[in-house]
């Protein structure tokens, strides 16, 4: 599995919306522009659609914006419902694809490309996760 990392503020920049320097912030964005946004979306649409041809796609799914996202907790007993976006959260899972690839160093080869894409660029990078039962490639 391909992990692909963004905050909120990458999300609000890519919707157009200038997300300025607040403070404690070290780095803000001008939104993204319609051209911007198209070629991100070009970027991911062939990306997807090489896995796709050469078979190791298995899905693929990008996620809403973290401000639609909603948290369930227990806390002493109770479910606490807290809605998005979390001000502890800086980064959170922006999409990913579902791979079935020769290993890890094919599914890295994979990852890689991602850091291409233009855009904002997530600071954890791209992840790897083998998924569980499926990791006879991955083993440590």
């Amino acid at each position: 599995m391909i992990l692909t990392y963004g905050s909120q503020r990458d999300y609000d920049a890519l919707a157009g919306k200038d997300t300025g320097e607040g403070a404690g912030e070290e780095t803000g964005r001008p939104g993204s522009s319609a051209a911007d946004v198209a070629a991100i979306g070009e970027f991911l649409m062939k990306f997807t659609a090489d896995l796709a041809a050469s078979g190791e796609l298995v899905d693929a799914q990008g996620l809403s914006a973290p401000v639609l996202a909603r948290r369930v907790q227990l806390r002493d007993g109770a479910q606490v419902v807290t809605d998005g976006p979390f001000a502890e959260t800086e980064e959170v899972l922006a999409g990913y694809w579902i791979v079935e690839c020769a290993g890890i160093d094919r599914a890295t080869e994979i990852a890689a490309r991602l850091n291409q894409c233009p855009g904002p660029v997530p600071a954890t990078g791209t992840i790897i996760r083998a998924i569980e039962g499926s990791a006879d490639d991955f083993e440590a």
